[in-house]
């Protein structure tokens, strides 16, 4: 049976001398990993290579989801990811390849996500246009926050973070301190704060952040830097393993 749908490549790598293994994140199926036969070719059905953030119509052949499926169709979308300026700024790359390796990590096959596919396209096109403002950084890591509360949600494993884990007692921007508990899974005040040896203490205006996402847009890059940090924390916690592209985000 073939599939027809809309995709996004969050990974490809070598098969063969002329194939690849290609995972595309599709808005009506989920995440798909498809066998694209003779991708590497001269001349190629798929024009050539497909590259990761590539996005466009596919066409499958799904022979059980015990196996991969087959690319049949191939037909690239233009307008939506600006290559040139992607692959000259090194940040907006691998803020681009972080979100993309989170989907993959955390997204399972064929569970399809319609608004997770919406933001990550949104998100990958918003990071590849034509920049002039040094502004430009925070912005990029003030929208991959909000793609990865979007992702957490979407998955059901987002962290409570406008009460106290622990009392219920809902977020105060007076609270005079506040925690986040991978353990607790979101926020802890701080009178509740002692039974969670794995608690890290929160900035003022980073637990503002994370209670309210539309702060975001206008925090420091410092602030940001700090709930990108909890964050990845948080996720590497439930994966059981580092990600390869954080480094790239937190060090930056």
């Amino acid at each position: 049976m073939l599939t027809n749908d809309h995709g996004i490549c969050i990974r490809a790598v070598d098969y063969s001398e002329t194939s690849q293994v290609v995972t595309f994140f599709a808005r009506q199926t989920g995440k798909v990993p498809v066998i694209a036969k003779g991708a590497k070719r001269q001349k190629s059905s798929f024009g050539g290579p497909i590259e990761i953030f590539s996005y466009g119509t596919i066409v499958f052949s799904d022979s059980g989801r015990d196996k991969l499926a087959t690319l049949a169709e191939f037909e690239p979308l233009a307008g939506m990811v600006n290559y040139p300026v992607l692959s000259a700024d090194i940040f907006a790359l691998n803020a681009c390849l972080l979100a993309a390796e989170l989907v993959n990590a955390l997204v399972n096959d064929y569970d399809p996500h319609p608004g997770l596919f919406d933001s990550l396209l949104q998100f990958i096109h918003d990071a590849s246009q034509d920049r002039s403002s040094n502004d430009e950084h925070r912005k990029i890591l003030a929208n991959l926050i909000v793609f990865q509360l979007v992702l957490l949600t979407e998955i059901g494993l987002c962290p409570i973070l406008d009460y106290c884990v622990n009392c219920r007692n809902h977020f105060d921007s007076c609270w005079p301190e506040t925690y986040f508990s991978n353990n607790a899974r979101g926020l802890i005040c701080r009178d509740c704060q002692g039974p969670f040896p794995d608690k890290i203490r929160l900035t003022a205006e980073a637990a503002k952040c994370l209670a309210d996402s539309k702060l975001l847009v206008s925090a420091s890059q410092t602030t940001l830097k700090n709930v990108e940090d909890i964050l990845i924390r948080y996720i590497t916690d439930m994966l059981g393993r580092p990600l390869r592209m954080a480094k790239y985000i937190l060090n930056a």
